[in-house]
């Protein structure tokens, strides 16, 4: 397995920050440092997703890989996501459902939208196995399915060149902003929490990171120059957050979604604060390592299995939302569901290691 690097380091963040913001009203979420800003691990998730595109498109020697290794490569990703989503939604479906035979309460199978699945179950099957209806907090892995199909298309005309990629992606971007274009939702009419047509941005801003950090040292030098202006956007956020400050949008000029903090669109001000987050924290890591190298190791781990890892957090954080409901909640409650949910994701990651580790017994002949 690879040694602990930044990357892994701050996907596991990510992953934990998003299993305990999946207990909404929990102790720790407080501590979480999405309620300190206008972004959160999504933001983070999604970017690192993109550097890791950059790093896997890439042979040994730094050389890109033949385009069509490259597209089978993020396709079979892209199928691996989907059908880590069809389970956890599936699991889902079946814990709200055994909960509300063991408490008796029908009421359970209305969570986080489930319930056009249990009243119309023919169209709202078709709908969650073609990603179409899905449900709370199992919204993430759907958008990560469309932007790696998108991906190929990025990756490929990068190495055409690498701006007009990123121009491409940021029409694209303002295009769905202005218009409020997004992917619809079916048989329950909406759209969907994440837009793809957004958040690629986000992705290909961190296929593009990786790209100009491996060859422009006016990139690295201008990241190291901007730390300053990263900490300032850090500090208004945390302002802005702490006092609740949000543009109403109901007065915002129009495209109203380029003045709001919007999160299914990506809106400017999330983005342009998490890129200050990354600017004011790119130091933290080396900072870290040699000094905890346990915590660097434990959270690497996490991040170099993120899929398997990000799903039993799926699963763990709605059996915790369950656990509170029946019990009530409470501090003791809430350190027991936590605690065990991250132990979950620790096991997980260590499990997963050790099989790939493990040697196969050889076939009888």
């Amino acid at each position: 397995m690879r040694e602990p690097n930044a990357v892994d380091f701050w996907r596991g963040i990510a992953l934990i920050t998003i299993f305990i913001n999946h207990i909404p009203g929990n102790v720790f979420q407080n501590y979480t440092y999405s309620q300190y800003g206008i972004s959160d691990a999504a933001e983070l998730f999604v970017f690192l997703a993109g550097w890791s595109i950059g790093i896997a498109t890439r042979g040994r020697d730094g050389v890109p890989e033949p385009a069509g290794r490259t597209v089978l490569r993020l396709l079979s990703r892209m199928v691996e996501v989907y059908r880590a989503q069809l389970v956890i939604t599936a699991m889902a479906l079946a814990m709200l459902a055994g909960a509300a035979l063991y408490l008796d309460n029908p009421l359970l199978v209305e969570w986080h939208n489930a319930g056009p699945i249990f009243s119309d179950p023919i169209q709202a099957t078709v709908g969650w196995v073609t990603l179409l209806h899905q449900l709370g907090f199992f919204n993430i892995l759907p958008l990560y399915v469309v932007l790696l199909g998108l991906a190929p298309a990025f990756v490929l005309l990068s190495r055409v060149h690498l701006g007009l990629a990123v121009g491409l992606s940021a029409l694209l971007y303002a295009v769905s902003l202005v218009f409020e274009i997004n992917i619809p939702s079916w048989p329950v009419e909406g759209h969907w929490f994440f837009n793809p047509l957004c958040w690629q941005l986000l992705l290909v801003l961190g296929f593009a990171a990786h790209e100009w950090r491996r060859s422009s040292e006016r990139f690295l030098a201008w990241r190291r120059r901007l730390m300053p202006l990263g900490i300032v956007i850090v500090i208004v956020g945390a302002v802005l957050s702490w006092f609740n400050l949000r543009p109403d949008p109901l007065a915002v000029p129009e495209p109203r979604l380029l003045f709001i903090f919007d999160k299914s669109y990506l809106s400017p001000a999330r983005l342009v604060h998490f890129l200050g987050v990354m600017l004011a924290f790119q130091a933290v890591f080396g900072l870290i390592q040699p000094r905890a190298r346990w915590l660097t190791r434990q959270l690497a781990g996490l991040g170099r299995n993120s899929l398997a890892v990000f799903s039993v957090g799926s699963v763990a954080s709605l059996g915790a939302q369950l656990i509170r409901f029946w019990t009530g909640g409470g501090f003791a409650t809430d350190v027991f569901v936590v605690g065990c949910g991250l132990a979950s994701l620790s096991f997980t990651a260590w499990f997963v290691e050790w099989r790939s580790r493990s040697p196969r017994p050889s076939s009888a002949a």
